[in-house]
């Protein structure tokens, strides 16, 4: 991990990157003897990790000037664990005892600390909630199913008892779709998968491999590194998020350019519902009707729960580069990115940072020194000379993986479009950042979130002939947004996941909270630039799914048929509306 992301101790109050006290025994009691280890219950990664923007010399008077956030301000107190209002456990004995019958009373677990840390994903109402002690419903009880036939004896023991399962991957989701209703009033279940994180077999010969579902993305490329292959999907969650979830939410990864999103490595599943169990078969195609894989992609757990599914694998590349370039506008960078896309050229990741995005990146890093500062500042002057507005600098990123003549060549390919639309190739450096620091954003989000500023992503797509227009209207429905709220705000975008027709824009937005009520001050932002990606016609979601934060645009998006349609699917296979109540379609 980059030393920007390290491990700290635990800090006073008053200082830099203090944290909610958690006691150890309750710790302890938490992870209890089931192996599966958990992302701290008020914010994101493991206890002891978090963001330090010290080293970064150019981050705090950035963050100052654009929302009016002083970085050198003390974290401010999040309740202690021991001070949580969680809410009683109401399951029934005879409940308990039907699951620790299936799984062994060892892994029915009803404990404070594991409750709460199934309550709720990751999102930024997530965490709010969670750190004001807002928990009107936790799950009753958490249980650690070791395999199918437990997931089958959980699900049966539920049913029969009138109760409510939530499936849990990783904890991840920041869409919503993990909490269970406020109002629900049966016994809610959490089944945490983590036990079953398991590379069952490899078909080397078709490059397929079936996985149990709860396996997290970082056991899984070892699992399958060690025979020689990847998957190749790595999502901004990949450290703390499983394939399950990923099938469940229909994820997209960074390298979907090459591997494709999770719909296309997802070849076949196995899914365990009330009274049955669905098995698809991993053949390349098939004219089946209706595709039921499809149909269970994306369903966070309304369908049942993903037990197992046969994903494509590659072997390991044997070359892997990340290029930097620079593009003297976002209007260029977008129409380069178009041109690879329709290239010949075979990239994994093309992506390209608006001139807000750029100049966050150049501000959180590292002070530079000898050769390096010299290399920068002589760029740049370059750029200047060239008559470059050096406020409108747009940074991209460009991957090739493959044979040493397949990456040269296809380098050539994307250097010369480049060039044709005004950019300047940067080199290796920036990749290599990239790459270092790709999954460290959401720690940037929780060290603002403890100083006052609420900061939070939104991603859509659109074809390519409205991409642009689409991210002028959200910039401008979000400034008035801002000013709504009355407050000083910055949004900012890159371009990622180019397909052949079109491409995913993925949206930064922060400001200072002024109120006692963050969550007003938040959902005037967040549902502005919701509205923005439908009315100009992109999707109310590239890869962060539902659940119940987005459910507001589905109709629009997929047309109130459509969401019907939807509704009438999960009531035909869960009448009694206990799986995952309220996610997706309320």
């Amino acid at each position: 991990m980059d030393d920007d992301v390290a491990a700290t101790q635990h800090t006073p109050l008053d200082a830099p990157g203090r944290s909610p006290r958690t006691d150890q025994a309750v710790q302890d009691d938490a992870e209890g003897d089931h192996g599966v280890a958990h992302m701290k219950w008020w914010g994101w990664g493991r206890e002891g990790v978090g963001f330090d923007h010290r080293d970064k010399p150019r981050l705090r008077p950035f963050v100052l000037e654009q929302v009016d956030v002083d970085l050198d301000t003390p974290g401010g107190a999040v309740l202690d664990f021991a001070d949580l209002p969680v809410p009683a456990s109401r399951a029934p004995r005879e409940l308990l005892d039907a699951l620790a019958s299936v799984v062994g009373a060892r892994y029915v677990l009803t404990s404070a600390m594991e409750r709460v840390v199934h309550t709720y994903g990751k999102s930024l109402t997530d965490l709010l909630r969670l750190r004001a002690g807002d928990l009107p419903r936790t799950p009753d009880v958490v249980v650690y199913p070791g395999d199918e036939d437990d997931v089958r004896g959980v699900l049966d023991a539920v049913v029969a008892a009138g109760a409510v399962l939530v499936p849990f991957g990783g904890g991840s989701s920041i869409s919503g779709s993990l909490h269970p209703p406020a109002q629900e009033e049966r016994p809610v279940v959490s089944l945490d998968l983590g036990r079953m994180n398991r590379v069952l077999e490899i078909d080397e010969e078709s490059r397929l491999a079936r996985v149990q579902g709860g396996v997290l993305g970082p056991d899984l490329e070892e699992q399958l590194g060690a025979r020689g292959f990847t998957m190749g999907h790595t999502p901004d969650s990949f450290t703390h998020s499983t394939l399950g979830g990923w099938i469940a939410t229909r994820s997209s990864g960074a390298q979907s350019d090459k591997y494709g999103d999770i719909s296309d490595l997802t070849r076949a599943l196995r899914v365990v519902q009330p009274g049955r169990t669905v098995v698809t078969r991993p053949v390349p195609s098939q004219a089946t009707g209706p595709s039921v894989r499809e149909m269970l992609i994306g369903s966070e757990g309304r369908l049942g729960v993903i037990t197992e599914a046969w994903v494509q694998v590659h072997r390991l590349p044997e070359k892997r580069e990340i290029l930097g370039y620079f593009f003297p506008t976002f209007d260029a960078g977008v129409a380069a990115m178009r041109d690879i896309a329709e290239s010949d050229a075979a990239t994994t990741l093309t992506r390209v940072s608006d001139a807000r995005e750029t100049a966050f990146s150049f501000a959180t890093r590292k002070k530079s020194r000898g050769v390096s500062k010299l290399v920068s500042k002589g760029l740049m002057a370059v750029l200047r000379r060239k008559g470059w507005d050096l406020e409108e600098v747009c940074l991209s990123f460009v991957g090739f993986e493959g044979g040493p003549a397949s990456v040269k060549a296809d380098q050539a390919v994307v250097k010369d479009l480049v060039k044709r639309h005004g950019g300047v190739v940067v080199g290796k450096g920036p990749g290599q950042l990239y790459d270092q620091k790709k999954f460290d954003t959401p720690y940037i989000r929780d060290f603002l979130l403890d100083r006052g500023a609420l900061a939070d992503v939104s991603d859509t797509a659109a074809r390519w002939s409205q991409l642009l227009p689409l991210y002028r209207h959200v910039r401008e429905e979000a400034d008035r947004a801002f000013a709504r709220v009355g407050v000083k705000g910055w949004i900012m975008c890159h371009l990622s996941h180019s397909y052949h027709g079109g491409a995913c824009l993925y949206f930064t937005f922060a400001f200072r909270q002024t109120s006692d009520t963050p969550l007003v001050e938040y959902g005037v932002v967040k549902s502005a630039v919701q509205q923005a990606f439908v009315d100009a016609g992109g999707t109310l979601s590239h890869h962060h799914a539902v659940g119940v934060e987005h459910a507001p645009w589905l109709a629009q998006d997929i047309s109130p048929a459509g969401r019907e349609m939807l509704g009438e699917v999960f009531a035909a296979v869960d009448p009694d509306g206990q799986l995952n109540p309220g996610s997706v379609v309320g």
